[in-house]
Order: C-alpha cells, then structure tokens, then sequence
C-alpha cells in the first residue's frame, strides 16, 4: 500500500478556510467571479450535492475489510471482461491525458489498488477493471491518439456497443490544450452510439486561470451546442491538489445509482 495524500479525504478538505475548501471541491464555481458580467453560470451547478452526500460517496471509495476494491482483471477483447454483474462506469481520454493518474485519485482511500501510472503516453494498452465491493466497477480504458494501441478502436467501440451495464462514459480532455482533433472523434464515436457521457477537464493544476477559464467556456460552449448525450456540467479535477476528485466520486456514486437521494440527470 501507499501512504494516503494530503486533501485525499473529505475531512481534510474541511479543515480549509472556505474558499480555498469551495476550490476543492468545486472548482468550477471558484471560476464563476472572472467570468464577465451576465454569464449564464447555470451549467455550473447542475450537480451540486451536500456535505453528507459527499460524504456517503466518499464512503464507498474507501475500502475496508467489510468493503474491499479491488482490482478485477484486464482484457483486450470483450470475451475476456469479467461479466457485467455491477453498474459500470468506464474513463477514456488521449494516452497522455492524465487517465491512470486521475483513476489512481479516486481510489487514493484504497491504497493496496494499483493503478499503474506511466510517465509515457500510451502506458493503458488494454481494459483493466476495478470492482468497488459490490456496488460498481470502473474501467480503465486503453488511451487514444500519440501512442494509442493499434487496436483501440476495436477494443473501445465493441466495448461500449456491447456492454449492457454501462452507466456512464467519462471522456478526459485536458485541461492546458482543450478539445482536441482527437477528442473530437471520441466525441463523435459516443454521440452515433448513443451512449451518454460526461467530459472532465484534467491536469487544472498545470493551467494558468486566464487559460482554464478559456478553455472551461470553450468546451461548455461546444457541449450546448454540439452533443445530445452529454451531461451538461464539466467537471474539472487535479489529480495533484485533488481538486474535483470529491465532486467526481460523488457522480459516479450518484449515476451507478448509489446515491439515490442526489438528483442529475
């Protein structure tokens, strides 16, 4: 296992002065006041839970003897995923998105799963599947673009064709360059499937506000204008100061139908 990182758990979180403690846990609303004057902020706070939704999300991320996460197995082909018992939730992004990193985030109250993390682009070649007790899995899914396998498109199309327990697409986009050609593609390939999703702006940390700001409304504004199966919130993380990472496991909680009581779509 590995120590558990500074701000990993909600408590810590709460220990913060309160701005800095709303940047953490909402950081897209820490944006709303650079915004200009009249900015319909609306898609800003879609999904906004309490503190003891938060809290009951958080629960089911940390792991115990009565609740363990583990990880499951991984596959190159659909014959080989474990069977679709649990609500899923799978996250796919470029190869140097910050994928495996923001994954390891989540399960960071878990320290004994290992989330390989590579410092080159194109490390995930392969589905690996993570079971979170008997609640959800959470698929890791192979990257696209620089170094993609050459197979993703086979692995990644049959599997969201094919898997009847999917809940829920997570497509990473970073958040320094914004949408991409790539993503673009990624994009089309969930809209003509049907398959509803979310995208996710990683790597916050790395942006200067100016440029987040920038690529914040740019992505928004792509998202009303250009999706049907897109949830309308973005969702910003830091898989580094954790910011976001607690919003995060409380939507997947909440869409793998573990938080009733949260309303989103």
């Amino acid at each position: 296992g590995r120590a558990t990182p500074p701000l990993a758990a909600l408590s810590q979180v709460l220990r913060l002065e309160r701005s800095r403690r709303t940047g953490i846990v909402f950081p897209l609303q820490k944006l709303e006041r650079y915004l200009a004057p009249g900015t319909d902020t609306a898609r800003f706070r879609l999904f906004q839970p309490g503190l003891a939704a938060l809290q009951r999300a958080e629960a089911l991320f940390r792991s115990d003897r009565g609740h363990p996460i583990d990880y499951v197995s991984s596959a190159v082909r659909m014959d080989h995923a474990p069977p679709p018992a649990l609500p899923e939730v799978c996250f796919i992004g470029r190869s140097n998105v910050g994928k495996s990193s923001l994954i390891r985030a989540l399960f960071s109250l878990a320290p004994e799963v290992e989330v390989r993390v590579s410092k080159t682009p194109g490390h995930t070649n392969k589905m690996n599947f993570f079971k979170v007790g008997k609640y959800f899995t959470l698929v890791d899914m192979p990257g696209y673009g620089y170094r993609a396998p050459q197979d993703f498109v086979e692995i990644v199309e049959a599997y969201l064709q094919e898997r009847c327990n999917l809940k829920r697409t997570f497509l990473l986009v970073d958040g320094v360059v914004g949408l991409q050609k790539t993503d673009h593609v990624a994009v089309d390939m969930l809209e003509e499937f049907g398959i509803p999703y979310v995208m996710v702006l990683t790597k916050i940390d790395r942006a200067s506000r100016g440029v987040l700001l920038k690529n914040v409304l740019e992505v928004q504004e792509f998202v009303k204008e250009n999706t049907q199966g897109c949830f309308p919130q973005l969702f910003l993380v830091s898989s580094v100061e954790f910011s976001g990472i607690h919003l995060l496991r409380c939507f997947v909680a909440h869409i793998t139908g573990n938080l009733p009581t949260v309303e989103a779509s």
